[in-house]
Order: structure tokens, then C-alpha cells, then sequence
């Protein structure tokens, strides 16, 4: 749980090399740059991790200019989208200051460009040109620095060539239908419109909810309600009309799926079985009441593609206090007396699996259903860390996996829920590199050379939301990453775990394909991990700010700058690593969660 640090950088693009002389312009040509000058400040600019600011010296005209400063893990990108005309010839040009200083568009349809300056100790041009393909109507034009470097300077931005059409107003969207309702959520799907960039979803002609893609889970509902919807369409013209209302009343019971096997609000630890660090060893009788789940860590392979799986408890001789198998076996049924779940995490920060063939896919099926068995477990967590998931390079659609370490771990845990029935609890804890950071980047890329682990977690959970029962993103251990605003976030506070988790339920397009919309998860679904200590891991957030993020999605309230695409009363609860560290700082995390739900 305390693996890969997500800093990730896409492959660098093939630098151009400096025009002597931009071509002239023709006469159907404009500016298309917004705020190129920053006259405006950082007005129409995105700047990576808070990197970008407008100074008033240098600047190489007017009064204001652009400074970047990279850091070790952020390359200070400043970019900004402008419309264009497919098939159209374009000229980008900018004058900068500084070492290591980067020029380019991307998203062109053809080929994305990029020219560079080692080093610019004056104003110094870079010009590139490039052409749209014939479906692209935008691009991505951009600035940055290099990953560590002093800050570099950027002033007159230009891009000129046709500009793009007018956005048109989008239609309405069609076919709004119903899916599955609860005491207090109605699922909503519907078709959508041409040009349309998100949707509005209204309960009782009120907008309760803003959305990427074609579909919504409307949360907060009463039992044994009658509710009226309706979606509309909206783009940078405006918002369409809205659909015909579809109407729905929620059941008399509590939510539905596999969510009806923990408690309205759970909590789910680690718990530290097979092995000792600083934190100390805690015998399984003596978890406190507070755990709903308790995760043994770790069930770790014989080797990296064996898919042969192998759990047992510490060692004596590395955890003195440990008790016996059968003391652990009594323990683990007298908790599921008590109405918890224990369940096998498989991976952990040195457990890697790759099931890149069948036969370590069946493997993986038998020794797992081993551990259950031998245990009497509940469940499974899968906890994949490190290169255990990754994308070959071609496989782009998270909705139609071809990569076999993919294909395989889907198949597997269908498998074993299918053996153990409707009771098997499945989670999972990936890291945001495998899950959020595919709102940017998703595996090697449409060109090849980005890092292939990006995003690698969308096809398993969507492919397997059906028989999910909690995901647990680890918020921690993370570098900034974009949210549902286009703004990075960083971790340590309440606005990471709003951004990250708002995308969770909202849905996003996967590497800003809108054709490619990850849909989002039920509240029930979905769980918040942090660290319970700063000895526990990066990003170890306060109580103050747990419930802060708490109150935000759950009442949007102390939501600060980041606005929620909805409310989710019936977000599960929270995750954290681990219950010995939580116990190692006297229970502060635990405490905190049973002072806010009761």
C-alpha cells in the first residue's frame, strides 16, 4: 500500500526544429491564442500543479508575461484548447526565456508538434507549424519547462490559421430511461447529442447534477418516493432543451447490489497478518469494533507471473506477539459474528501479479479459493501495485480490454465470484495513476511512449462494477492529478480527496475521449483511502480535513474552491492503511470516522 509514487510524464513529442520565418497568413487567417500576451494574467491558461503566474518582469511586450516553475515531479505545462478547422494549416509561435523551454500542439489529428530551446538566456523565438486532420475541430496548444529546472519565461503566444466554427447550441438529448433503483437512488441513462460537452440531470425541474457522460446515479432520494427527471445537453453556446421526464419511485428497503453486505457506513482497514514494520503487530482478537472490513495483508504470489497465491501469519520470529493459526481462525469467525468481513488483499507494495497467461489465471483462481477456504474469508481485495497492470500498447478502449494481464485478473474474479455466490465481497484499492490519472493519459497511448500503467485499473473495474462491492482509491502516495476542472490537485488536504472522489461518481472521459466516458459508480460503491498516520504513508490527511471532504460530498458543504458534480449522502465511508498504524497513533483515524457517522 505505500508503492508507486504516481508522477507521471507523457513520452516526449518530436521536437521540430526553429523556423527562420513564420509563413504569411492568409487572409481567411486570425489569432487564435487567448490571452497569449497575459495581459489578462492567467486568464484561458492551465498551468500545471499551480506552477504558472504572470509577472511584469522580463516580458518581451506589453507589461506582463508568463513565468513557469517546474518542480521534480511537474514539468510546468501552461496550456489552453482553441478551436479550429479541420484539414487546416496553422502556425504556433511564442517567445520564451529560460533552459529547456517547450513549444507545441497537441490533439492536431495528424501529427502533434513540438520545438524546444535548450537554453534562451534572452527572448528567444520557437515556431512550429502544424496541420488538423479532417475530423478535428480543437486543439491543445501549450508551454512547458523540464522536471526540476529554474523557471522559465513565455510572452506573446500566437497561434494563427482559420479559425473554427461557431459552437452550435446542442439538441436535446434522447431516450432517458431508468435503471436501477434503491430506497434512495434512481441510475438515469440516456443517448447523447452531437457537440455536446456534458449534461445537466434535473429532479423536479431542479438541476441536481452536472455530467460528462450519458449517464447518472441521483442520490439523497426518500423511500417509497415518486420522482420525476430530465437531462439537457450543454456546450460553450449554452444549454439545449430539456428531455420528455421520465418518472421512478424509489423502494421501501436500503440500497441494493452487493453493497447490502456493509453497513450504511463502513470503515476498512489493513491489517498487517503476515509481517511486521515500525507500526507494530495487532493480533486479529484485539481490531477493535470500529472495522467493518478488515484486509489481511498480503497474499503474495511465488513469483511474478505464477499466479500461484500464499498467505501466513508473521513469523514468530519477526512478530513475537503473533498468535497461533487457530487463535487467528477463532478470531476471524468471531468478527463475522459480530457482522465484520475479513477478507485476503492480494499485492501490497512487493506482491506484484501479472496473470499474463490462462494457466496463471487458473492458478490464481485455486490458490486464492485456497486462502478463502483454509480462512473462512469473506472476500477478496485486490491491491495490484507497482507493474503488476499495465496496457499493451493498441489497447485503448477501456470498455473492450485486449491486454492479457487484463483479460485474465477480469476473468479470474469472475470466476471466484461466481464459485462463492451473491455474499462474495470483491474490493479494490488501486492507486490514482491507475485510476484518475486515465481522465489525461490511458496506458502507452494513441502514438505509443507514454507509461503503459496509466489508468490500467479502468477496464477491471468497469468490466467487473457489476459484482464490485467497495472501491478504495489510495489518496496518498500520489502526485498531482487533474480533476473534473482541468486543475490539479495535490494530496494532504480535503480538496484532493473531493476532486478525486467527485470523478469516481461523476464519471470522466478517458483521455479526454468523449466517446470514451468511464461511468460513474454508484455512492455505495465507493470508499475514500487515506493514511492513518504520517508514518503511514504520503498524503496523510488531518481529521479536520477528512471531514471537511466528508462534508462536501456527502452535504456539499466546506467544499472550498472545488465545486461537486452532485451530493452523495450514501457514500460508503472511508479506507485506510492501516489498522496497526491507526493503532500506533491512538486510534486517531478510527476515532475521527466513528465521531462523524455515530
Amino acid at each position: 500500500m505505500t508503492g508507486l509514487v504516481a508522477a507521471f510524464s507523457a513520452a516526449l513529442l518530436t521536437a521540430g526544429g526553429l523556423a527562420a520565418s513564420a509563413p504569411t497568413a492568409a487572409a481567411a487567417d486570425a489569432e487564435l491564442a487567448s490571452n497569449g500576451t497575459f495581459e489578462a494574467g492567467l486568464s484561458g491558461w492551465n498551468c500545471s500543479g499551480g506552477s504558472g503566474a504572470a509577472v511584469s518582469t522580463p516580458v518581451h511586450g506589453g507589461t506582463s508575461a508568463l513565468k513557469a516553475t517546474p518542480a521534480g515531479s511537474d514539468n510546468a505545462k501552461c496550456s489552453q484548447s482553441v478551436k479550429v478547422k479541420p484539414g487546416s494549416t496553422y502556425t504556433l509561435s511564442a517567445w520564451v526565456q529560460g533552459s529547456y523551454v517547450y513549444l507545441g500542439a497537441s490533439g492536431t489529428g495528424t501529427t502533434d508538434v513540438s520545438t524546444w530551446t535548450q537554453s534562451a538566456p534572452g527572448w528567444q523565438k520557437l515556431t512550429t507549424t502544424f496541420t488538423t486532420g479532417p475530423s478535428t475541430t480543437s486543439v491543445s496548444i501549450y508551454t512547458h519547462g523540464w522536471y526540476g529546472t529554474p523557471a522559465y519565461y513565455a510572452d506573446d503566444i500566437s497561434l494563427i490559421g482559420p479559425g473554427g466554427d461557431p459552437v452550435v447550441l446542442p439538441s436535446a438529448p434522447t431516450g432517458l430511461k431508468t435503471g436501477t433503483v434503491t430506497s434512495s437512488s434512481v441510475a438515469l441513462s440516456w443517448t447523447g447529442s452531437a457537440g455536446a460537452t456534458g449534461y445537466n440531470v434535473y429532479r423536479g425541474g431542479t438541476k441536481v447534477q452536472s455530467v460528462t457522460g450519458t449517464s447518472a446515479t441521483v442520490t439523497g432520494l426518500s423511500a417509497s418516493t415518486a420522482y420525476s427527471f430530465q437531462v439537457s445537453a450543454v456546450n460553450e453556446a449554452g444549454e439545449s432543451a430539456r428531455t420528455a421526464a421520465v418518472s421512478a419511485t424509489t423502494g421501501k428497503g436500503s440500497e441494493g447490489g452487493t453493497g447490502t453486505q456493509l453497513p450504511a457506513h463502513a470503515l476498512v482497514g489493513y491489517l498487517h497478518a503476515s509481517f511486521a514494520n515500525g507500526s507494530g503487530y495487532t493480533r486479529m482478537a484485539d481490531v477493535p469494533d470500529s472495522w467493518d472490513v478488515i484486509d489481511l495483508a498480503f497474499g503474495e504470489p511465488t513469483s511474478v507471473t505464477s499466479g500461484d497465491i500464499r498467505f501466513k501469519l508473521c513469523p514468530v520470529t519477526e512478530c513475537p506477539n503473533v498468535e497461533s493459526e487457530a487463535e487467528f481462525k477463532a478470531a476471524i469467525k468471531a468478527k463475522q459474528a459480530a457482522g465484520k468481513k475479513v477478507l485476503i488483499s492480494i499485492g501490497g507494495q512487493n506482491g506484484q501479479v501479472q496473470l499474463a497467461t490462462t494457466a496463471a489465471r487458473d492458478t490464481f483462481v485455486s490458490s486464492v479459493g485456497k486462502i478463502i477456504d483454509e480462512y473462512g474469508l469473506d472476500g477478496l481485495d485486490i491491491d495490484f501495485e507497482g507493474h503488476s497492470l499495465s496496457l499493451n500498447t493498441g489497447d485503448t478502449d477501456f470498455r473492450n480490454p485486449t491486454t492479457p494481464v487484463i483479460v485474465n485478473l477480469i476473468s479470474a474474479v469472475k470466476t471466484l465470484k461466481a464459485k462463492y455466490g451473491d455474499k462474495f465481497v470483491l474490493t479494490m484499492a488501486p492507486e490514482t495513476f491507475f485510476v484518475q490519472l486515465g481522465y489525461q493519459y490511458y496506458g502507452s497511448g494513441p502514438w505509443g511512449g507514454q507509461d503503459p500503467r496509466a489508468g490500467a485499473y479502468l477496464p477491471v473495474i468497469h468490466a467487473l462494477r457489476d459484482d464490485l462491492t467497495l472501491l478504495h482509491v489510495q489518496d496518498y502516495n500520489s502526485g498531482s492529478i487533474m480533476g473534473l476542472d482541468n486543475q490539479y490537485h495535490s494530496m494532504g488536504g480535503a480538496d484532493f480527496h473531493i476532486a478525486m472522489t467527485d470523478m469516481l461518481l461523476t464519471g470522466f472521459p478517458v483521455a479526454g475521449d468523449q466517446t470514451k466516458v468511464f461511468p460513474g459508480l454508484r455512492p455505495d460503491q465507493v470508499a475514500i483511502g487515506l493514511p492513518a498516520s504520517t508514518q503511514a504513508g504520503n498524503g496523510h490527511t488531518s481529521p479536520a480535513e477528512v471531514t471537511k471532504a466528508l462534508n462536501c460530498l456527502t452535504k456539499k458543504t466546506d467544499c472550498g474552491s472545488y465545486a461537486t458534480h452532485g451530493t452523495w449522502s450514501g457514500l460508503r465511508g472511508l479506507m485506510t492503511w492501516s489498522v496497526n498504524w491507526d493503532r500506533f497513533n491512538n486510534w486517531e483515524f478510527s476515532k475521527n470516522f466513528d465521531a462523524y457517522f455515530g
